[in-house]
């Protein structure tokens, strides 16, 4: 414990910047899923076919392995962090947009009927009533998105990318168990500080509602 406690307090600025670039890399997957990913879900729930295909296609994406679907975007894109972000929005479609489909269907009919009686439009009610109304859901689908992520960008180095992921790489080639460590323990911190701070936010949009 003492020697891992002095290798950090040696590297921690080579840490941080890891940390910074690992964070980096997980929010812009993670944001370019929701981009898309909630579009998806709001398309899901209006076709029960498309949504079949869609949930379908973000399903075999998911069980891709990582390293393997980390591999087939560098042949397309090249090395480089841009092809882990690439990755990390893949993964992160599949919770937000069933989360999103979910959180919608969920919506009691009689809530949505209500705002046609008032003369909303269907946008209108789309966006003033069922989203805000499923965001608790949809924050599950973000949180899950997250935690995943955070796992995945551990692999990054792999493909040109950075990242904690590459203290861990770099302590295997070299057998130091605490590059290891060095990388692995923020990593794990990371995932389990976005999963309490994502969890407290859903149970406080759970609340309002």
């Amino acid at each position: 414990m003492d020697r891992f406690m002095e290798y950090i307090s040696e590297n921690w600025m080579d840490l941080l910047y890891l940390t910074y670039d690992h964070i980096m890399m997980v929010v812009l997957g993670v944001l370019f899923a929701l981009i898309v990913g909630i579009p998806l879900g709001i398309v899901c729930s209006l076709d029960r076919r498309l949504a079949a295909v869609i949930l379908t296609i973000a399903n075999v994406i998911q069980v891709i392995p990582s390293l393997a679907l980390l591999v087939m975007l560098m042949i397309l894109l090249g090395l480089g962090s841009q092809t882990v972000i690439v990755g990390l929005f893949l993964y992160s479609l599949l919770p937000i947009i069933r989360n999103t489909y979910v959180g919608l269907n969920e919506i009691n009919s009689s809530v949505t009927e209500a705002g046609r009686g008032v003369g909303m439009s269907p946008l209108q009610i789309l966006i003033k009533v069922q989203l805000p109304l499923s965001l608790p859901f949809i924050m599950t689908g973000i949180r899950v998105a997250a935690v995943i992520a955070i796992g995945v960008a551990a692999v990054a180095p792999f493909v040109g990318g950075d990242g904690l992921g590459r203290e861990i790489y770099s302590g295997i080639n070299y057998r130091n168990d605490l590059r290891i460590y060095g990388g692995a323990i923020p990593a794990a911190l990371l995932a389990i500080a976005a999963d309490i701070v994502l969890g407290k936010l859903q149970k406080r949009l759970k609340f309002d509602k």
